[in-house]
């Protein structure tokens, strides 16, 4: 048994370390023999146990296969259960009309929340936009992405079939018109993909970001002897148009930021990120001019002084704002909210031109 369940991982492992000539064979279709490698590496790989070598194979053929395949070793989150992070976790309003929601996992109860959040951002004005970003965002309940996306359709249309039929919008008067920009990136997986792909898919808006992990797919869980489980894909889900979702959901907006920077981002959309020097991080120098760094001071004339000091105040002090000065608005540094935002705005004008 051990044998049987080594072949994939054993040759994937040695076509992928053995170096180019093997390459050159593998892809030639001149696989090795996998009992010769076995019996090789068994033989003469020093300290190698039965155990190591079984640890080896599962993880080596689970990851070759991934994401059609996995290994669960945590509690299941399939829709029978509601149990996990909050459904949204993050809700705001941008220019006083882009509501902006952010979806933390897609489970029972997410169209709901989207409504409710919306309903609390709209007040008595009526919405122009709606950033849902689902970025970072998970779940395997794909029921639930049908009927959120349900909240943006007047009329009845086929939305999603993962495995159970295909799940069909209800006609209604009350379904939420403004355009959507939904947001994704390579952590934006299962459910959140397919959610994703039904705003693009029924034109309630479009997709920003980057590429999603590719993760959406009717799958079933198999128990092991150990307590954990294997999900295994059995099919693709279907979109409304009858296309099978596969390989992730590319973006309409293509904005790729470095992962490292997205996550600050997500945290705080407001972040100033310093301009990167990859040189002068290597030396262990700092920018010239950061956060902490104070612009230089304007020059002042003779007549300036003057002023100033007969109004009590210092070359180094700050200036008095004018009268019926208005605060500045904190800048949106996020580049794929950003670009979300400036996309809505835009619709909006389009949209009031044509009224």
């Amino acid at each position: 048994m051990l044998r049987l369940g080594m072949h994939s991982f054993l040759t994937g492992l040695l076509v992928l370390l053995a170096g180019p000539a093997l390459l050159r064979a593998a892809a030639g279709g001149q696989t090795p023999d996998f009992s010769e490698v076995y019996d090789a590496i068994r033989a003469h790989l020093a300290g190698a146990s039965e155990a190591d070598l079984n640890r080896a194979a599962v993880q080596g053929l689970v990851s070759a296969l991934a994401p059609k395949v996995s290994l669960l070793t945590s509690p299941s989150d399939g829709p029978e259960t509601g149990a996990g992070p909050p459904l949204v976790s993050k809700s705001s309003l941008f220019d006083d009309a882009l509501a902006y929601v952010r979806v933390e996992r897609v489970g029972p109860g997410l169209a709901e929340a989207v409504r409710s959040a919306c309903q609390q951002l709209a007040g008595t004005n009526q919405l122009k936009g709606l950033v849902l970003d689902l970025r970072y965002a998970d779940g395997s309940d794909y029921a639930a992405a049908a009927a959120t996306a349900d909240l943006f359709l007047k009329k009845e249309r086929p939305l999603l079939n993962w495995g159970a039929g295909m799940a069909q919008s209800k006609p209604k008067n009350d379904a939420l018109t403004a355009p959507v920009a939904a947001l994704v990136n390579r952590h934006t997986a299962r459910a959140a993909e397919a959610l994703a792909a039904v705003v693009r898919e029924t034109a309630v808006g479009l997709i920003l970001g980057s590429q999603t992990a590719g993760q959406a797919m009717v799958a079933q869980e198999y128990p092991l002897k150990n307590g954990d489980r294997l999900r295994i894909a059995t099919g693709p889900i279907q979109l409304g148009d009858g296309s099978p979702m596969s390989g992730g959901v590319k973006p309409d907006l293509a904005v790729e930021v470095n992962p490292l920077d997205e996550r600050a981002y997500y945290a705080d959309a407001y972040k100033g990120m310093p301009p990167t020097n990859h040189l002068a991080a290597a030396l262990g120098l700092t920018n010239q001019f950061n956060g902490t760094n104070s612009p230089p001071r304007p020059r002042y004339n003779e007549a300036q002084l003057v002023r100033e000091r007969r109004e009590g105040l210092t070359p180094d002090a700050e200036p008095p704002p004018p009268r019926n000065h208005q605060p500045e608005k904190p800048l949106v540094r996020d580049p794929v909210l950003a670009r979300a935002l400036d996309l809505l705005k835009g619709l909006a004008l389009v949209r009031q031109a044509r009224s």
